[in-house]
């Protein structure tokens, strides 16, 4: 099982996504949000710091767990778990740093339940839940 962590990042009932590069192995030219794969040794949380920090220069202050979504494959080789978590305190200002997304937007979370290419379709019910909380 690969553990990955994904940041969203809440403001005005808008959610920050970001749109994979379509040279990307997986998920390639879909909405997802930015974050990766769990170094060996780290926490979920530090890996969510560093990956942010990477991906878009944020420094995270505060985040809490949302939810998991697993996702195997036929193989059970590329058995993936995502693990969610919603950031509304953050430090410096969201930018698209790296190859690993062709861009990066603020959506309303009332669209982005709308949006048809999202990498994971489970993305609608977490979008649903930040929207009735």
């Amino acid at each position: 099982m690969t553990d990955i962590v994904n940041g969203l990042l809440l403001r005005d009932d808008q959610v920050l996504m970001a749109r994979r590069n379509a040279n990307r192995r997986l998920y390639p030219g879909t909405w997802s949000f930015p974050g990766g794969h769990v170094e060996t040794g780290e926490t979920l949380e530090q890996a969510l710091i560093r990956e942010l920090a990477e991906e878009i220069g944020v420094l995270v202050n505060d985040a809490r767990f949302l939810t998991r979504i697993d996702v195997s494959s036929d193989d059970r080789q590329s058995c993936r778990s995502f693990h969610l978590y919603g950031i509304e305190d953050w430090g410096g200002e969201p930018t698209n740093l790296g190859n690993e997304h062709s861009e990066i937007g603020w959506i309303p979370l009332v669209e982005a339940v709308l949006l048809p290419n999202l990498a994971l379709q489970s993305y609608k019910q977490v979008f649903n839940s930040l929207i009735n909380r």
